[in-house]
């Protein structure tokens, strides 16, 4: 049982609407992810409907490593996994197996994703987006190894997405577990 109840959308407040148009940035570079027959998230949104203030400031930024990150959508969502998987997740998690699928990520990739940056068969910019993230998680900076190979691969916004995406992932990660948020039934249902 979640330690506040979501909001169910039948009460949200008006201004989440706006809240939610703010997820769509003005200069999209990745398409918006699938929606049809997907699980809708509505606890994670009844949780944002509480506070529509803060949720349209939150889905700003969250539009943005979603569909104007200037990392491709594959690295986003190694990172984004890793996050959850770090974090422990089960929401995040669940969530973006499905997004992760939907972007061309193989299930043996996701599972290879939990062991980490360690994991055979990493190309040497995914074990370092990897290790980034378990960097940032424990030290709060990249070391300097990693950021020699990131470097050598992603431009400065790049790294920017990179560590924003890391730090926006966390902090969601931080919300779910401590609302005690349950998986939505149609979540349950694409991971069962």
């Amino acid at each position: 049982m979640a330690r506040i109840e979501p909001l169910h959308p039948k009460v949200w407040p008006t201004e989440m609407r706006a809240a939610l148009a703010a997820l769509t940035p003005p200069a999209p570079r990745h398409p918006r992810p699938v929606s049809e027959g997907r699980p809708k998230a509505l606890n994670t949104l009844g949780t944002y409907a509480h506070h529509p203030t803060l949720a349209q400031a939150f889905f700003t930024f969250n539009g943005h490593l979603l569909m104007a990150t200037t990392l491709t959508l594959r690295q986003r969502e190694l990172v984004i996994l890793r996050v959850a998987a770090r974090r422990h997740c089960s929401y995040e998690w669940a969530q973006h197996v499905i997004v992760g699928r939907d972007i061309g990520l193989l299930d043996e990739e996701i599972g290879r994703i939990a062991f980490g940056p360690d994991a055979p068969y990493w190309e040497p910019i995914e074990a370092a987006l990897l290790r980034a993230v378990d960097e940032l998680i424990d030290e709060a900076e990249i070391s300097a190894g990693t950021w020699a190979v990131l470097a050598d691969h992603l431009d400065t916004q790049q790294l920017l997405d990179l560590i924003f995406t890391v730090g926006a992932y966390q902090t969601l990660a931080g919300m779910m577990k401590s609302f005690d948020l349950e998986l939505d039934d149609d979540l349950q249902r694409e991971n069962p």
